[in-house]
């Protein structure tokens, strides 16, 4: 299992390396010029020049590649040409925001899976009716499903807020997630009314692959109970509960956390799309704001964060699974 893990995880650098090399090409051979989205529009030629070279942009690929893995090493992301201020000051005011609402995002959608799942195990008209509202709403792309939980659930019945991380201003706790930092500062209000914030757009980011996972770990549990060691359970006893606790969801779930990595994939893409829905003052605002200025060090590094949390995640789902699967270490 350890060299499991270590081989997991030397791949996981070696696609991070991939990644930041193709980020950065493709950032660097755009046809916008970050200079004068720096400079403005109304910048002279040689004002454009002299700020290329003091950006170092007028330099190889390659050397401005190897300048760009020494800084990276550094901690140093460069300067923001659309803020002005560094990258990573920027990326740190952020990151905790898209932090929590993945986080939050990624727990919803496993409770759904659990549910739905069971949902599709369900037989009758009725069934088929759920069913049915499941499919719908697995097919409607996030955007759709937040401007539908705004028009609802704020507009209509103002249950939820419908923008902004909190009603009580920015958390002074120390971790940047604000229902954590209210519960370590003993604040059930600041907690709740966090909460309360987050809930929609993390639902909203959920209900899609929550379904997707559904469906499969459905399948799964559904060939489980009808195989011959499951009919051995029952010969000997054992309820239908027990033969899904300890047999059935252990070998369906195999099937369903490799698509959990897939779909993790797919909800940091719809994210940057909610946090302009929601006015979610996380990495993708900040996202949507560089690529219209031609920041490239704030293109890079965003999508580097974004690139690095998918391979953490899907390096921790293939270790889960190796425990969950021996057979996964054979392969």
């Amino acid at each position: 299992m350890i060299r499991f893990a270590i081989d997991r995880t030397v791949s996981a650098v070696v696609v991070l390396f991939v990644l930041l090399l193709l980020i950065f090409t493709v950032s660097r051979a755009g046809g916008a010029d970050p200079v004068r989205g720096y400079l403005g529009a109304n910048a002279s030629s040689e004002a454009i020049a002299a700020a290329r070279e003091r950006l170092g942009l007028d330099q190889p690929l390659f050397i401005q590649f190897g300048q760009y893995l020494q800084s990276l090493v550094q901690g140093d992301l460069g300067l923001s040409l659309s803020t002005r201020r560094p990258v990573a000051e920027e990326l740190a005011r952020r990151i905790p925001a898209t932090a929590e609402l993945a986080l939050w995002a990624i727990l919803f959608a496993l409770i759904l899976a659990v549910v739905f799942a069971g949902a599709y195990s369900l037989r009758g008209r009725v069934a088929a009716g759920i069913r049915f509202v499941l499919f719908s709403a697995a097919s409607a792309p996030a955007f759709l499903l937040a401007t539908a939980g705004v028009l609802l659930l704020f507009a209509q019945l103002g249950w939820l807020p419908a923008s902004g991380r909190t009603s009580f201003g920015p958390s002074d706790g120390m971790t940047g997630l604000y229902v954590l930092d209210g519960i370590l500062a003993g604040s059930p209000a600041y907690a709740w009314d966090a909460f309360q914030h987050v809930l929609l757009p993390a639902l909203a980011a959920a209900v899609g692959p929550g379904v997707a996972i559904a469906r499969v770990l459905a399948d799964g549990v559904s060939g489980s109970m009808k195989s011959g060691y499951a009919q051995t359970a029952r010969s000997l006893g054992d309820s239908e509960l027990t033969i899904v606790r300890r047999h059935a969801l252990r070998n369906a779930s195999s099937p369903a956390l490799t698509l959990l990595g897939v779909q993790i994939g797919m909800m940091l893409s719809s994210l940057v799309v909610v946090e302009q829905i929601f006015s979610w003052n996380g990495l993708g605002q900040y996202l949507t704001s560089a690529i219209s200025a031609a920041d490239l060090n704030a293109v890079a590094a965003i999508s580097l964060v974004l690139g690095a949390f998918y391979v953490l995640i899907n390096t921790l789902v293939d270790i889960v699974l190796a425990i969950v699967d021996p057979r996964v270490r054979l392969s």
